[in-house]
């Protein structure tokens, strides 16, 4: 009889997740869109090649209509896409780097060095991420890698919780005081043997950290502080759009629809990632 492994199992209860399954679709989608960006849209983000129909309304030529300055919206939308998704998966990646170490440290040694992390935790967790962010991007005048960086700085404290219960879980078992016992060093052990055991964690860390990013940026952008103009951002035309709200409602309502629709499908194949790698969790 066949062996079925954990990343079977683990596709099976992914694959049981509809929700999931549909946020997953979207996902690749919007992903594709920002990647393919030059290939579906008619002009650049900067283009003002329809000044004489500024602000005209959704239409066959038009499909997200056109803005204030004469630029096609859907091609803003479609590359405010690549901003939202770039970074929010940079600082996602950062945090993972930042969470893994500081994590693993905590969990294997514990003692001061468990505490010292866990009072760093308590200091970022106690601070308001969003008032933060907008005192150090009115500081640095804000900017792609200035919101990369604030992001990771606050989206570390998750991945760096998973990693260190994980990590205490395992350091008991054999196989690690097996390697212990053979004079392996603890950076040893803990790159080859516990680290491994913790990516279930640290891949839903990483999902779950990107809609966190994306939502900062949306937010900063929309305070004048994030990502600078021309380059599209949908916090940015959210703002801008909310000047026209009652008159030429597209300027408003498509960017915020495609934010609310990038973060929640994040977050709903982030939480069904997380199920399906640790059934234990499920629910919770």
């Amino acid at each position: 009889m066949k062996t079925r492994s954990p990343a079977y199992f683990a596709w099976r209860r992914f694959a049981a997740n509809k929700g999931a399954l549909v946020a997953g679709a979207v996902l690749l989608v919007l992903i594709l869109m920002a990647v393919f960006a030059p290939l579906i849209t008619k002009t650049g983000y900067e283009a003002q090649d329809f000044l004489v129909q500024s602000y005209a309304f959704p239409s066959t030529e038009f499909w997200f209509g056109v803005d204030d300055l004469g630029r096609d919206f859907f091609s803003r939308i479609v590359y405010g896409a690549r901003v939202s998704l770039t970074i929010g998966f940079t600082a996602a990646a950062f945090s993972v780097l930042i969470g893994i170490p500081l994590g693993a440290l905590a969990g294997y040694y514990e003692g001061w060095v468990d505490w010292a992390v866990m009072r760093l935790i308590e200091l970022f967790s106690v601070v308001p991420p969003l008032l933060a962010a907008m005192l150090l991007g009115a500081l640095t005048n804000g900017g792609f890698f200035t919101i990369v960086l604030i992001a990771a700085l606050f989206g570390w404290v998750q991945v760096c919780l998973l990693v260190r219960g994980q990590v205490k879980a395992f350091k008991e078992k054999e196989f690690v005081r097996a390697a212990q016992a053979l004079g392996a060093s603890p950076a040893y052990i803990i790159r080859r043997h516990l680290i491994p055991n913790a990516i279930s964690p640290i891949i839903v860390g990483f999902v779950l950290a990107i809609p966190l990013a994306m939502m900062l940026e949306a937010s900063l952008s929309f305070l004048g502080i994030g990502v600078p103009p021309p380059v599209p951002s949908w916090g940015q035309m959210i703002n801008t759009g909310m000047n026209f709200m009652y008159f030429y409602w597209h300027l408003a309502v498509f960017p915020t629809a495609a934010l609310a629709i990038t973060v929640l499908a994040t977050t709903l194949f982030g939480d069904g990632l997380r199920d399906a790698l640790d059934p234990s969790l499920k629910g919770r």
